[in-house]
């Protein structure tokens, strides 16, 4: 069985040394298992496809194939029931699989989706530097991941999360907008494009000094009891905001009810199903509207 020495891009594996050479390699780099028996006519039929594919892939991912009738314990652990089987680790965690002699394209098919593109690598550079605190860098890093791939979801998010803390709210919403529904940043993309919507909502109205002056000279002023909520939501003191549209929906029947009902769901996907004051406020609204 082939090797290769230079970047260990083909390696045998067994029940005793799984955990180091698969589970725990494949949180540095992908991992294919390739489970095979000497037997197997199908298996030496997509075991060189797989040893050259990874061969020319210079280290980019690691074959590892294990012998099932000689590691029937980690066969076992993943089900095996047919072979040639192929799973693909990623994190410790099988991500991706296949069963059978597949065609040479599909094996290429499942590497391109296991492997991290260069967007994927940039976006997680990007990560990296916002998690310690390099703004610049990681603003640069999910820009140069969007060059790669317009439509990556972690540098759209990464990228729209830094521009609302640098306030720049219309470039920011426009592009939290566009990640994908369906993926799992869709939910974080959709809190911040409210956290952007109560701020810019609060910059156009002169923010919370001038809508407690309006309240002040006129309490039923309900423009003014909007853009204080706005404002409040805006610097996070989301009780005072939910106080504040819950009463201009008991004081109005038409637009600015309307108004104060959407930005209080703006506001509960701010703060997640789960949180106490979503579930405090969310029957009241209820309540008032029917």
């Amino acid at each position: 069985m082939p090797t290769t020495d230079a970047v260990n891009a083909i390696i045998e594996v067994t029940d005793q040394d799984f955990a180091r050479t698969v589970i725990e390699q494949s949180r540095r780099v992908p991992v294919v298992v390739d489970f095979w028996a000497p037997w197997c006519g199908p298996c030496r039929m997509i075991g060189p496809v797989l040893e050259r594919l990874a061969s020319e892939a210079n280290g980019a991912w690691v074959l590892a194939k294990l012998n099932v009738d000689n590691n029937q314990q980690t066969a076992a652990r993943y089900g095996i029931q047919g072979i040639p089987a192929v799973k693909g680790f990623r994190d410790g965690q099988v991500v991706s699989e296949f069963v059978g002699a597949v065609p040479e394209p599909q094996i290429r098919r499942f590497i391109d989706q296991l492997v991290p593109s260069a967007a994927d690598i940039m976006a997680k550079q990007g990560q990296q530097f916002e998690a310690a605190g390099q703004d610049a860098s990681a603003m640069a890093a999910y820009r140069r991941a969007l060059v790669s791939n317009p439509n990556h979801p972690a540098a759209l998010l990464g990228l729209g999360r830094l521009l609302v803390k640098q306030d720049q709210y219309q470039e920011a919403v426009s592009t939290l907008q566009r990640v994908p529904f369906g993926k799992p940043e869709r939910a974080e993309a959709e809190s911040l494009i409210a956290k952007a919507s109560f701020r810019q909502q609060s910059d156009l109205t002169g923010g919370e000094v001038e809508a407690r002056r309006k309240l002040a000279a006129n309490p039923d002023d309900l423009d003014a009891r909007l853009a204080l909520a706005s404002a409040m939501a805006a610097k996070g003191s989301y009780r005072e905001a939910l106080e504040g549209y819950l009463e201009v929906v008991r004081r109005d029947r038409g637009a600015f009810r309307d108004h104060a009902r959407r930005d209080m769901l703006a506001l509960f996907t701010v703060l997640g199903d789960e949180n106490e004051l979503t579930l405090e406020y969310r029957p009241q609204l209820a309540i008032l509207l029917f």
